[in-house]
């Protein structure tokens, strides 16, 4: 006795129509499909997994960027706040000669002034240090010097010295 049941009428026409081995040739497309698939969507999560952890790396390196440039910017800010401090710039402007102004006068729509103008350096009782050309030169060398670019050259200025 086989296995298999024996089939009578119009069940046994149908089985005759199909061949004996279409559930075994069936059966292989749908597993090579199936291997397909996920063999496809392993490789796909390998590249996404790839791509991802090299955007992570390059938003580390920007982020060490900003970093850098917040404390470089932070550092120019300190400097800029240190040079405009009041006893910075009239530091500064004595070293270039200037003195402090005189009293004001002002003028109406008139014409008429209201105010006595005092002379500038009047208001000034701290002794000045003297022009830049009154200073011993630096001796020279050959080819620019890095100080040589940020101060000023001397200007002609009247003197200052009395009797003249």
């Amino acid at each position: 006795m086989s296995g298999k049941p024996e089939l009578r009428g119009r069940a046994a026409r149908l089985a005759r129509l199909l061949p004996a081995g279409a559930g075994q040739a069936a059966r292989t497309p749908f597993v090579l499909l199936v291997v397909l698939l996920l063999g496809g969507g392993l490789i796909g999560l390998l590249v996404l997994n790839s791509a991802l952890s090299e955007g992570a790396f390059r938003l580390d390196d920007l982020q060490k960027d900003t970093k850098s440039l917040t404390d470089e910017e932070q550092a120019l800010q300190r400097d800029v706040d240190a040079y405009s401090a009041p006893d910075a710039l009239q530091r500064r402007a004595r070293e270039l000669g200037m003195v402090p102004g005189g009293d004001p006068a002002f003028l109406d729509p008139d014409g008429t002034v209201k105010g006595v103008p005092g002379a500038a350096g009047s208001a000034a009782r701290a002794p000045m240090v003297p022009p830049p050309e009154v200073l011993a030169p630096a001796p020279r060398t050959q080819g620019p010097t890095p100080s040589a670019a940020r101060t000023p050259a001397p200007s002609a200025q009247p003197s200052t010295t009395p009797g003249r």
